[in-house]
């Protein structure tokens, strides 16, 4: 295995065992062995987002390492499933190419591919429906998992209730209900209802969102970009002139912000 471990071309064995001999109990990495579940989660969301991130900026060079880093976290839960006899790498790969088998049967099967993309999406739900009735998940939010970022989580919720007809005919009853949470946010004075009512906010925003057919989280991160490119302005602007924000008043900064908007609409 030794001569595997070095092998460069080794593939996804290579990275197995690679993993196998970090939690072995004797001769591995003493903090890889004492990774649970629980401790690993967190690396594999950040590792998702760092993803996300590479794509968002198209740097096709890092993509290529942070899909190994996401891997990884696949390859680290599988081995410790498979040291406490629950599943294996293999059970993985194959669980989720039979997965994608059955629900393609107008790829893998004798169901014609002469559909649209939509009516694909109906299919895809329809199997979906079948799998979590299976798992007697009979409720319509039954399986929208909770661990999920909570605006994801929002708009899954959203979408399943709305397959059933609970949801706003039209985006204009949408934005009202945005007004109405919003003044509810206003009125609210104890932290618990503060905190309650911005909840319900955030929770209709992600509603206006899928309405508008935008991902919200898209455009949260779009937001921040935004935010840190000018904010990044406002420095270099102050650093020009000997200063820095912590010595500049915020009327200073939010001209020079005003001006960061000016020259990236130029």
């Amino acid at each position: 295995m030794t001569d595997l471990i070095n092998d460069p071309t080794g593939g996804m064995p290579r990275l197995v065992e690679i993993m196998r001999r970090l939690r072995d109990p004797q001769t591995g990495c003493p903090w890889d062995i004492e990774q649970d579940f629980a401790t690993i989660a967190p690396y594999t969301i950040e590792e998702a987002y760092e993803v996300a991130d590479a794509i968002e900026r198209e740097a096709w060079d890092e993509l290529k390492g942070e899909l190994g880093d996401l891997l990884f976290q696949s390859v680290f839960h599988a081995q410790m499933a498979d040291e406490a006899g629950h599943f294996n790498f293999d059970d993985v790969a194959n669980a989720i190419a039979d997965k994608m088998v059955s629900r393609h049967p107008h790829v893998f099967g004798d169901e014609s591919n002469a559909k649209s993309a939509e009516q694909q999406v109906q299919d895809w739900e329809a199997v979906k429906a079948a799998e979590r009735a299976a798992r007697k998940e009979t409720g319509v939010l039954d399986g929208v998992a909770v661990g999920l970022p909570a605006l994801l989580r929002a708009v899954k919720l959203q979408n399943r209730a709305a397959r059933v007809g609970f949801d706003w005919p039209s985006t204009d009853q949408v934005l009202d209900k945005v007004i109405e949470e919003a003044n509810e946010l206003r009125e609210a004075t104890d932290p618990a209802h503060i905190e309650e009512e911005f909840g319900d906010l955030l929770f209709v925003m992600a509603n206006l969102a899928r309405h508008m057919k935008i991902d919200p989280e898209a455009a949260l991160r779009g937001a921040n970009a935004k935010f840190t490119r000018r904010f990044a302005a406002i420095e270099a602007a102050l650093a020009a002139r000997g200063s820095r924000p912590e010595d500049s008043t915020l009327e200073e900064m939010d001209a020079l912000w005003d001006a960061a908007k000016l020259t990236e609409k130029s």
